[in-house]
């Protein structure tokens, strides 16, 4: 993962990112092994495979990538619905769930201040955790470390570059209000939408149509 370093010499600067292929990729190839029953280091044979579901919008549409190898194929239904992250939350509204947070792993150095919030605010626990984790990898990883290869600096989780407990993590950003207006705005055009319907007669998730109903009997039991 990319961790904030503060070098000896007083510069900041970024560690390099590897935890998507370490703790994302290689798991999930390991299961999806286990599914079809062919574990490391058995070859699957041709046509042998699972279709893996991903949701990843519009908006980051870069991210959607086809598998790289032949027994997983990749489907990214929000795209194939032309869903933006706009188009999920009001979604998520018309069915009670508007409070649904945005998901990340727990020790995510690209938290906004108002995840660390959320953890710090709601749950104790997973806070305790990501603070003692943050202290942990202050001085690099043990291995390495012991291998002769310390980190020329200091490594935090959050991007202030002090220890996670004493980070200002209550200050608002100017990203932040933005994001909290974007989301107001989607919620108010959410309930709109709900009340009144949308302006070419279909919503994100189903097209309402435009004809009058149909009358008939159509064999229901009275």
């Amino acid at each position: 993962m990319p961790l904030y370093i503060l070098n000896q010499d007083g510069k900041q600067g970024m560690a390099r990112r590897k935890c998507t292929g370490e703790y994302k990729i290689k798991p999930i190839k390991k299961k999806v092994r286990e599914i079809l029953g062919y574990p490391y280091s058995l070859r699957i044979p041709k046509g042998v495979f699972v279709e893996q579901w991903g949701g990843i919008s519009t908006d980051e549409f870069h991210r959607a990538k086809d598998a790289d190898v032949q027994y997983m194929r990749n489907r990214h239904p929000l795209i194939g619905l032309n869903w933006s992250r706009t188009d999920c939350v009001r979604y998520l509204a018309s069915i009670g769930l508007e409070d649904t947070p945005k998901s990340s792993c727990l020790g995510r150095p690209f938290h906004g201040n108002q995840q660390w919030r959320n953890i710090r605010d709601t749950s104790p626990e997973e806070w305790a955790d990501v603070v003692a984790f943050d202290a942990a990898i202050r001085q690099g990883n043990a291995r390495a470390n012991a291998a002769g290869n310390p980190l020329l600096g200091q490594a935090f989780l959050h991007r202030s570059r002090v220890p996670l407990e004493d980070a200002p993590i209550d200050h608002v950003t100017a990203a932040e209000w933005a994001a909290r207006q974007q989301e107001l705005d989607d919620r108010v055009a959410a309930v709109h939408e709900l009340e009144n319907g949308v302006a070419d007669g279909c919503s994100p998730w189903a097209c309402r149509g435009e004809a009058e109903p149909v009358q008939g009997d159509f064999g229901l039991a009275s």
